[in-house]
């Protein structure tokens, strides 16, 4: 070989065919890559070197139901007594026993089954219309 082929130098390589006659394929062993996915700011927020993902930014928002049942201004609450059952409390403040479906779905954070409600329970009562 007249010109052996230096792997520092771009300048020395040469992908051109041998004239040895010899089939001869590029060498890229000594070939590196690198990938840098989140630019380095050199701040960071906790401190975890390179690759470390960087959450700082990053902000939460939880939109959620008001406790009066979703219902605003006309949304009421209400403290069982002994004796009451939801068609009781329906019939008094809805004027329909059969709407104890509305208060049982209303509380259903704090009532499994709509026949075990207790003295002293404070039941979220939706608006009539809804």
């Amino acid at each position: 070989m007249a010109n052996p082929q230096n792997p520092n130098d771009p300048n020395s390589l040469s992908l051109a065919g041998s004239s040895s006659g010899g089939e001869k394929k590029a060498d890229f062993s000594n070939v590196q890559g690198h990938v840098d996915t989140v630019p380095g700011t050199g701040g960071g927020g906790g401190g975890g070197g390179a690759g470390s993902p960087d959450f700082s930014n990053v902000v939460g928002k939880v939109d959620g139901v008001p406790d009066g049942g979703g219902g605003g201004a006309g949304a009421q609450s209400y403290t069982v007594q002994k004796g009451d059952t939801l068609s009781h409390i329906a019939q008094k403040h809805y004027g329909k026993a059969s709407h104890w479906h509305a208060i049982f779905d209303a509380n259903r954070d704090q009532i499994d089954d709509p026949d075990k409600i207790f003295p002293g329970q404070v039941l979220k009562l939706p608006d009539a219309g809804g």
